[in-house]
């Protein structure tokens, strides 16, 4: 199987799997993120503990890059420190602008690297990060 067909499925099986998308109980943060370019919306929730991640999921609607990119980001930050969660997400936009392009740094991000070249599909490029920006908002204070 090649790499782009390995990405491919990632991101089909996140966008198809309702394991993170769902409610969460007690969330300590609930915050809305939209993309009014192509209208997709999501509402992420969190259960921070102690600056530690403890539960994370989304609601909401929109197009499988943006659903898939939500889902990858969530597995990652759960059980994470608020600040290794802002390291991940500075490093995923880093990976989108392409001004991280070393393979093994990229590795923490683990399955988010099969975004890594919607860089090459401007029009995309909002879609998969706005999951990470609504996170980057909702660890920051920024409470809706």
């Amino acid at each position: 199987m090649e790499l782009n067909q390995i990405y491919t499925q990632i991101l089909t099986e996140h966008n198809n799997s309702s394991r993170n998308k769902h409610h969460i109980d007690n969330p300590t943060v609930s915050l809305k993120g939209v993309n009014p370019s192509c209208g997709d919306e999501i509402t992420l929730e969190l259960r921070e503990k102690d600056g530690i991640i403890e539960d994370a999921g989304f609601t909401g609607i929109g197009c499988a890059i943006s659903q898939a990119s939500a889902s990858i980001m969530i597995d990652l930050i759960k059980g994470k420190t608020t600040k290794e969660a802002l390291h991940l997400a500075n490093l995923f936009f880093g990976m989108i602008k392409g001004e991280v392009t070393d393979e093994k740094q990229l590795e923490e991000l683990d399955e988010a690297i099969a975004l890594k070249d919607i860089s090459h599909m401007p029009a995309r490029v909002k879609c998969a990060v706005l999951g990470w920006h609504t996170l980057e908002n909702a660890v920051k204070g920024e409470k809706k």
